[in-house]
């Protein structure tokens, strides 16, 4: 197609207004509800302008990208309008468009008066396609922006030119991670420290993170326990025209997944203090009434006629309200929903208290005075506090310190056995691996122990490297012996690499002398002197079916896999040997 057909086939689609708008419904993982949908458009579907790829770059060389964008976001408010859609509607402004000589601030809000959406609705998603150097023209668009009542959304973090100034300078409400880092982040350790720092940074600047692009199961499960809670991608559901309503129907069922094997599985029980639950309907004046009924009263939680959650109110933020001259009266009168925060935290009953800990660490907004919602399949059960949660955990670390290894700080004996436990009760497929160094105590002898404790160390850490944080477990038996439980299909692959992983990291141990010989001489258990090749791994691996989980317990499971060890030390150099309880139990 010719420059002059592409100009041409623009000039109909903005005369016309032949676009489509499709919907990708963004999801909160906690409170199991959909926060909102991202308008994406396409082109005349006959039209080799129909991707937005081609539809947005020609429109950019032709000097016409305000205008595409201003039909764009007329055609997602009509149909985000006709389809009465709830939550917010995700706008995506490029700053380009922004900094056009044409560009005529004002005119996205006349449209959503025509279309009677109001702007604390829209979130202004700021999309980077292009260097941005003129921050202050930038920065005051966005203040007119936010005047108006919109909020702000940074997109694709961390793959745009200036993305990290950007966010600094305009303090984004909702920051959007690039689907590169989400792509594979179950496999990538990198990718999981950089998530984990936008966590950070979004924590300290009040902003909220969004994990866009998620297409595998095992993606999600990772981003869960990071504490990302919400998400956008195929997996939960394709852009569409008339896209899901209700969060439950589309997302994976989270409360069947199975939890880390490195965690405890108990639930909220614990946490769940049954305190009775308003309409949104009550007065606030009878709201006012319940809480100086009972003074040790924190919170209430706002619910709908079908039980679930829809606001939160709090003792502080309501006596903060009241205060207003003449607060009292105007008020008294009205629906508690006038003044319930609709920014709340509501987490299932089943999920574990790391999880809910992680979640409520991440939320910039949460108070320490302030409670969550806990719920069971979507309806209120009650409230839980946030103290409760610090005790529980601190708790839980305290016991986990007592029966972790002092040197390498992984799990012990006693975490070690209670994992098998795990792994035999939920009846799981997985690989349990005995990893032990051969030579380690001549090794040991030779070069002292303070160069034996940094070659576990560095074991350690490639044993740390090559799980996947949401499925494995690895543990330290003690001296050279390690165990790993792998849950992942790729557990094959997994050793290899940590078998050349190790290979190579332990070289820096050596002197060079016994580097170029391939070995070193030291005493053996007789107290001999003897010739020993350099140190390698010996993996002892137990393939442990969901058929074979009701015949063996934890013990039984351990010497397999010390077994499978033995074997594998009876072959010299990097070995593997298997032991599948299928053939055991045929």
């Amino acid at each position: 197609m010719t420059v002059t057909e592409q100009l041409s086939a623009l000039e109909h689609i903005l005369a016309h207004g032949d676009l489509h708008s499709l919907f990708q419904p963004i999801v909160s993982l906690s409170e199991r509800r959909i926060l909102g949908y991202e308008a994406l458009t396409r082109g005349p579907s006959n039209s080799p302008l129909h991707s937005p790829v081609n539809l947005f770059g020609v429109a950019r060389h032709a000097g016409r990208l305000s205008e595409l964008e201003l039909a764009c976001r007329k055609s997602a408010c009509r149909a985000f309008s006709e389809q009465q859609l709830e939550g917010k509607l995700f706008l995506n402004v490029s700053p380009d468009s922004l900094l056009e000589p044409t560009h005529q601030p004002g005119r996205t809000l006349k449209l959503l008066q025509n279309y009677g959406i109001a702007p604390s609705r829209v979130v202004i998603e700021l999309t980077e396609q292009s260097p941005t150097e003129d921050f202050s023209l930038l920065y005051t668009a966005l203040h007119h922006y936010r005047a108006m009542g919109f909020s702000i959304a940074l997109d694709d973090l961390g793959a745009g030119y200036s993305s990290l100034r950007l966010w600094s300078e305009l303090r984004p409400d909702y920051v959007k991670i690039d689907r590169h880092f989400i792509d594979g982040i179950h496999q990538d350790a990198v990718k999981r420290e950089f998530v984990g720092s936008i966590l950070q940074m979004a924590k300290a600047s009040r902003a909220q993170v969004i994990a866009e692009g998620i297409e595998l199961a095992e993606e999600l499960t990772v981003l869960a326990e990071m504490g990302v809670d919400l998400l956008q991608g195929y997996l939960l559901s394709r852009p569409q025209e008339k896209p899901p309503r209700d969060a439950r129907g589309l997302m994976p069922k989270l409360e069947a997944s199975q939890p880390a094997l490195n965690e405890e599985g108990s639930d909220l029980s614990a946490l769940l203090n049954e305190q009775p639950a308003v309409g949104e309907s009550l007065p606030i004046a009878a709201v006012l009434d319940m809480f100086r009924a009972q003074a040790n009263l924190n919170s209430l939680a706002v619910l709908n006629d079908e039980q679930q959650p829809v606001g939160i109110v709090h003792r502080h933020s309501l006596s903060d309200a009241l205060l207003k001259p003449f607060a009292t009266d105007l008020f008294a009168r009205k629906p508690i929903s006038r003044l319930m925060s609709s920014d709340f935290l509501a987490v299932d009953l089943g999920q574990s208290l790391q999880k809910v800990s992680r979640l409520l660490t991440s939320r910039a907004r949460q108070r320490m005075e302030e409670d969550f919602i806990i719920t069971l399949h979507g309806r209120y059960q009650g409230l839980g506090r946030v103290i409760d949660v610090l005790k529980l955990i601190t708790e839980l670390k305290i016991q986990q310190a007592r029966h972790a290894n002092p040197l390498t700080l992984l799990p012990g004996n006693v975490p070690i056995q209670q994992c098998l436990t795990r792994l035999l009760q939920q009846s799981r497929e997985a690989v349990i691996c005995y990893v032990d160094i051969d030579s380690f105590k001549p090794f040991n002898d030779l070069y002292g122990y303070a160069k034996g404790d940094e070659m576990l160390l560095c074991l350690a850490q490639c044993l740390s490297e090559r799980v996947d944080p949401a499925r494995d477990f690895v543990g330290h038996i003690g001296g050279d012996d390690f165990l790993l439980v792998l849950g992942s299909e790729d557990w094959r692959a997994r050793l290899n690499y940590l078998l050349e992983d190790f290979q190579g990291q332990c070289r820096r141990f050596y002197s060079a002398e016994h580097l170029e010989a391939g070995c070193f001489v030291s005493h053996n258990r007789k107290g001999q002197r003897e010739e020993f090749p350099l140190l390698s791994l010996s993996l002892g691996v137990v393939h442990l079916h969901p058929a074979s989980c009701a015949t063996l317990d934890a013990a039984q499971l351990a010497s397999l896999a010390s077994e499978a060890k033995r074997q594998a030390k009876n072959v010299p150099g990097y070995s593997l040997h298997i032991i599948d309880t299928e053939k055991l139990s045929a």
